[in-house]
């Protein structure tokens, strides 16, 4: 186990070493479109690339979810199987729609699994990129 300093310091190298690997401008948050954003996240299970929609307004954050759904086949062609729920409860409890990919058995603490996360971040959110700007005029069209 790591201590809570020593767990921290092993996330900051862990993002910092992607950075370095993969020194691109990612969508991210980038999408013109207020609370509809696409997601790193790994820990000591599984990394995780997402698409989340967080609008407060339930009708807009079911708009936009439908709207993917919608291009579930063309999605799945661009990203593999993926995982969606129209209500997916955060932490916080705050309701989002999320729609995301997963690796399992990697670590953001196991340096030797580290090339592999990476290697599937930039795949799979390559692919949600692609996917987001061939249809981008479609999806914000609510």
């Amino acid at each position: 186990m790591f201590s809570k300093q020593e767990a921290q310091q092993l996330k900051t190298e862990f993002w910092t070493a992607f950075g370095k690997a993969f020194p691109r401008k990612w969508l991210l948050y980038d999408t013109k479109i207020k609370d509809f954003s696409f997601k790193f996240y790994a820990d000591n299970k599984k990394a995780e690339v997402s698409l989340d929609i967080e609008m407060k307004d339930e009708l807009f954050r079911n708009a936009y979810y439908e709207k993917i759904w919608s291009l579930e086949s063309i999605l799945e062609d661009e990203i593999g199987a993926f995982t969606k729920d129209e209500f997916y409860v955060l932490e916080n409890g705050k309701v989002i729609s999320r729609i995301w990919v997963e690796k399992t058995g990697v670590s953001i603490y196991n340096k030797q699994t580290w090339p592999d996360i990476f290697e599937f971040f930039v795949e799979k959110m390559n692919a949600f990129e692609m996917f987001f700007y061939e249809y981008e005029d479609f999806i914000k069209d609510v």
